[in-house]
């Protein structure tokens, strides 16, 4: 797995057992700036990251936008709408919900939500998205 956000430096995968579900630790928790995100390879899936300011609060969704095609959500703009952490597209700008997923701008889309969590100073992320 390669964590993915310029000029950020590469990241070995591991797998961490132990759990009913796999996860995969992709970075240290310092590593990621507040209200920016990265993405990693989650068992070969695209996954953007992020720590949204003020609580350091993680979430992550799959880094694909399905109005664009394109591998690029870890590059959108973070902020808050009506108290939620949104992400919005660089390139349509359409926005997401980052914990349920949810297209603010079109109730029948929505992206893959991933379980995220820190062990000890890591990040890790479920390699299976929750259940929409």
């Amino acid at each position: 797995m390669t964590l993915m956000a310029d000029p950020s430096p590469a990241y070995a995968s591991t797998v961490v057992v132990g759990a009913p579900d796999r996860w995969i630790e992709v970075c240290a928790f310092d590593d990621l700036l507040p209200d920016r995100g990265v993405c990693a390879l989650v068992d070969g899936v695209a996954v953007a990251v992020f720590r949204c300011w003020p609580d350091d609060e993680l979430h992550a969704v799959a880094n694909v936008d399905p109005f664009s095609n394109a591998s690029v959500l870890s590059r959108g703009i973070v902020g808050t709408i009506g108290g939620r952490a949104v992400v919005a597209s660089p390139v349509f700008k359409h926005r997401f919900d980052l914990q349920t997923g949810c297209s603010l701008d079109d109730d029948a889309v929505r992206v893959a939500v991933h379980e995220v969590e820190v062990r000890d100073g890591r990040v890790l992320v479920a390699a299976d998205p929750a259940p929409m």
